[in-house]
C-alpha cells in the first residue's frame, strides 16, 4: 500500500450506502479502489475501518494506510453526488490531518463504480434527469441501439459524433424515434458556388433559322454550361463531353446542334437514353417542343424476344432511342439513315455491370456505321457526338476515351443541406408528411412555396406514400399515361401540389423545380443506388430562380434491405453514399461481355470487328473471345451463324443461350424455359 500510496494522483470520495467509496488513480488508471467508514471521536471524525476491494473480496487495512494515502496524494476530491453533511464530514476528518478536498461535479455513474471522472460544461451529456460523462452517454446510446435493430458501425460513428457535438442524449434518442431535429439531422451543407462565366447571347448563335428563331423566343442568353458548350467548339461540329450537375441545362447542349445539323441538312438527331420510361418522356417533350420543325420517332425496342418496329420511322429527323433499342436497330441491319448527330444522355451508364459493356459497344457499333455510310455517300460527312452526364469521376480520361472535348461545370447556385434521420419501413411516411407540410408551409424569398420529391423504389410505394400525405400530392412514375403525368407536371409547376412522389427509375426525367428531394429508398428496384445516381438525384432539390436553398433528407432504416441479394443494409449504404467520392467511369468486360460484344460487332462490322473492339473504352480480351465464339458455334469466320444472330438480335449472354436452347432439345413449355432462366439468374 505504501508504494501505490506514493503513485496516487488523485483520492476520490464518493459516498455510497456502507460510507464512503475511496478510489486511487494514476494517468487517467485506476490503481484500486476502496471502502472507508468513519467514526466519532472527542477530536471529530476519524478513520474507522479501511476495506481494500479486490473484485468481489474485501481486505481489511489499518485506517492510519488511508491517512498515509490521503497524505501523499496530489489532490483528493469529493464527488457533488455526496450528500451536503456526508461532504461537511469528509472534510472534517480530512482537516483533522490538515489536509483539502474539493467538491467536484463527476459522473454518478462511474462514481458508483470507483472511478472518477469529472465533468463540465464541454464534456457533461444530459440525459434529462442528470449529467454524466462521455463514455458513460455513449455506452446508453449502444444500449438503445440494440433495441432498435443493429446499426452498422458508420451509422453508430455518427450518433455517437452527433451526442458528443450536442451533448443531450435524449435528442440523439430522439433521432431513432422518427423526431425532426434539423439540427441533429444535419450531415453537412455543400456551399453555393457561382462559376464566373461569360454568357453567349442567343441572337448572335447564327443557327439555322428554325432553332434560332424558337430559342431567341425562348432566352436572351444561354445557361453558363451552354455557353461554355458553345465556346469550346459546340457549333462547329466538334465532339463533346458535358458534365454538370442535374437541372443546368445539359440536355439542350445536344438538341441546339443537333436540331441546327438536322435542319442543315447535315443529318439526323439521335438521343439515346438508357431507360425506356426516359426515352418515352423525351419523345413527349420533343413532339411537343420540335413537332412544328421536324418528324420525331421513338425506338425503344419491343422486347428480346419480340421487335416489330412499332411507332419506329427510321425516317424521322429526330429519333429517340433506347441504347438497347438502337442497338438492335444495328444488329438485325436497319438502315437508320443519315446520322447528324448523336447525343448519349447519362453516359456514366458505362460504368454498370451489366448495361455498360452494351453501351461501350453500341458507341463503337455506331460509330462505325456512320464512318462507313459516309465512304459511300458524297454529301453526308458523319455524325457529331455529345455525351452528357451529371456526375463522373474521371471526365478527363473519360473524354480522352471518348475522344471529345470536356465541358465541365461544377456550379451549385444554392446551398444544399442534407440532413440523415432514422425510420422504420412503416414509419417513413409518417416523417415524410411531416417534413413535406414543413417545407410547404415556407416561403422563400423568391415568393415560392417549398414543394418536396419524394423518391422511392416501386410503383406500389409511390401510390402508398402518396395517399399517405395530407397535403395535396401525386404519385409520378412511367406506368401512369402521357395525359395523368403532364397534368402532375402542371399541377407542381403551379404549386398545386406539395410533393410527388416518383421511382428511382424516373429520377434522371424528372424535371420539377423543387426544394426539397427526400430519399425514403436507397434503392432502385432491388439494386442499391450508385454514388452517381445519388447524386444526380439529390441534385434535383434547390432552383435559383425559385428558392433559397435545398434540402435533402435521407430516411434510414437501421438494418433494412430490400431483397435477400442485397450484401449491405440501408444504414451503411446511406454513409457510403453521403460520404463517397463520384466514381470513375470505366468499362470491365469478363468472359460473358467480351463473348456478346464481339459477337455484335462480328454482326455489325465482319472483318472490322477487331478495330471496333479496340475503339471501345474497356479492354476487351478479342482473341479469347473469338475463340470462344467458334467453340459455341456463334460465328464460321467472320460472320455470324444462324444461331449466332438469334443470339446477338435477343442480347442473350452466352449461358443464357445454352440453357434457352437445352430447353428446347427437351421440349420444354416456352414459359417453363422462361422460368428456368429466371431460377438460373437467381443462383448466380
Amino acid at each position: 500500500m505504501s508504494k501505490q500510496a506514493q503513485q496516487v494522483e488523485t483520492l476520490f470520495c464518493h459516498e455510497t450506502d456502507r460510507g464512503y467509496q475511496v478510489a486511487a488513480q494514476r494517468g487517467g488508471e485506476r490503481l484500486f479502489r476502496s471502502i472507508l467508514e468513519l467514526k466519532e471521536t472527542d477530536a471529530g471524525p476519524r478513520p474507522g475501518r479501511f476495506l481494500l476491494k479486490d473484485g468481489s473480496s474485501e481486505k481489511p487495512k489499518s485506517p492510519d494506510e488511508f491517512v498515509q494515502l490521503a497524505r501523499n496524494a496530489n489532490r483528493i476530491r469529493i464527488s457533488q453526488q455526496t450528500a451536503p453533511d456526508a461532504r461537511e464530514e469528509l472534510k472534517e476528518m480530512l482537516d483533522g490531518y490538515q489536509l483539502d478536498a474539493k467538491t467536484v461535479r463527476t459522473c454518478r455513474l462511474c462514481a458508483n463504480k470507483g472511478r472518477y471522472s469529472p465533468i463540465n460544461g464541454d464534456t457533461a451529456i444530459d440525459t434529462g434527469d442528470e449529467y454524466i460523462c462521455p463514455d458513460c452517454a455513449t455506452r446508453e446510446l449502444e444500449r438503445e441501439l440494440s433495441f432498435r435493430g443493429n446499426l452498422t458501425s458508420a451509422a453508430q460513428d455518427r450518433l455517437e459524433d452527433l451526442l458528443l457535438e450536442v451533448q443531450d442524449l435524449e435528442r440523439i434518442t430522439n433521432l431513432l424515434k422518427g423526431r425532426l431535429d434539423p439540427d441533429l439531422t444535419k450531415f453537412d451543407e455543400i456551399s453555393a458556388n457561382v462559376e464566373d462565366i461569360e454568357m453567349e447571347r442567343v441572337d448572335s448563335l447564327d443557327l439555322h433559322p428554325g432553332i434560332q428563331n424558337l430559342l431567341e423566343s425562348r432566352f436572351d442568353t444561354l445557361l453558363p454550361v451552354q455557353s461554355l458548350a458553345v465556346q469550346n467548339g459546340l457549333l462547329d461540329g466538334d465532339d463533346q463531353l458535358v458534365v454538370s450537375a442535374t437541372a443546368t441545362g445539359k440536355t439542350l447542349v445536344g438538341e441546339m446542334t443537333g436540331l441546327d445539323r438536322m435542319l442543315n441538312g447535315k443529318g439526323k438527331m439521335l438521343f439515346l437514353v438508357p431507360l425506356v420510361a426516359l426515352a418515352n418522356q423525351k419523345h413527349e417533350d420533343f413532339e411537343e417542343e420540335y413537332g412544328d420543325v421536324a418528324n420525331v420517332t421513338i425506338r425503344v425496342g419491343a422486347s428480346r424476344v419480340r421487335d416489330d418496329g412499332n411507332r419506329f420511322d427510321p425516317n424521322a429527323d429526330i429519333i429517340v432511342g433506347t441504347y438497347e433499342g438502337i442497338d438492335h436497330a444495328l444488329r438485325t441491319g436497319r438502315d437508320l439513315g443519315d446520322i447528324g448527330t448523336v447525343v448519349i444522355d447519362e453516359v456514366h451508364t458505362l460504368q454498370e455491370q451489366e448495361r455498360g459493356h452494351r453501351l461501350d459497344g453500341l458507341i463503337s457499333r455506331l460509330k462505325y456505321y456512320c464512318e462507313e455510310r459516309a465512304k459511300r455517300r458524297d454529301n453526308y460527312g458523319g455524325a457529331q457526338w455529345v455525351y452528357l452526364s451529371a456526375t463522373v469521376g474521371n471526365p478527363k480520361d473519360l473524354a480522352k476515351s471518348l475522344e471529345a472535348n470536356l465541358v465541365e461545370f461544377e456550379e451549385r447556385p444554392v446551398a444544399l443541406e442534407r440532413h440523415v434521420t432514422f425510420a422504420e419501413g412503416h414509419e417513413k411516411p409518417v416523417t415524410e408528411n411531416k417534413l413535406v407540410k414543413r417545407e410547404f408551409d415556407r416561403e422563400s424569398s423568391k415568393g415560392y412555396h417549398g414543394q418536396t420529391i419524394i423518391f422511392t423504389n416501386s410503383r406500389r410505394r409511390c401510390h402508398e406514400i402518396s395517399r399517405k400525405l395530407e397535403y395535396n400530392s401525386a404519385p409520378y412514375h412511367a406506368g401512369l399515361d402521357y395525359g395523368r403525368r403532364k397534368k402532375v407536371e402542371r399541377m407542381f409547376a403551379e404549386q398545386d401540389l406539395a410533393a410527388v412522389v416518383t421511382t428511382a427509375a424516373l429520377a434522371a426525367g424528372v424535371d420539377f423545380p423543387a426544394s426539397q428531394v427526400i430519399f425514403d429508398s436507397l434503392a432502385m428496384g432491388i439494386e442499391w443506388l450508385t454514388v452517381q445516381e445519388f447524386h444526380q438525384m439529390l441534385g434535383r432539390a434547390g432552383r435559383p430562380d425559385y428558392h433559397d436553398r435545398g434540402k435533402v433528407y435521407v430516411l434510414v432504416e437501421p438494418d433494412g434491405s430490400y431483397h435477400n441479394s442485397m450484401e449491405m443494409s440501408e444504414d451503411e449504404v446511406a454513409f457510403k453514399l453521403l460520404k463517397g467520392e463520384m466514381e470513375d467511369v470505366r468499362t470491365l468486360y469478363d468472359e460473358s461481355a467480351a463473348i456478346e460484344e464481339t459477337l455484335a460487332n462480328i454482326t455489325v462490322g465482319g472483318k472490322a470487328a477487331k478495330r471496333l473492339n479496340d475503339r471501345m473504352i474497356g479492354d476487351v480480351p478479342t482473341k479469347h473471345a473469338l475463340g470462344k465464339l467458334l467453340e459455341y458455334d456463334f460465328i464460321h469466320g467472320f460472320s455470324p451463324t444462324h444461331l449466332g444472330r438469334v443470339v446477338t438480335s435477343h442480347f442473350l449472354a452466352p449461358d443464357e443461350a445454352f440453357q434457352i436452347l437445352d430447353g428446347i432439345r427437351k421440349e420444354k413449355e416456352p414459359f417453363e424455359i422462361v422460368a428456368d432462366l429466371e431460377l438460373f439468374g437467381e443462383d448466380e
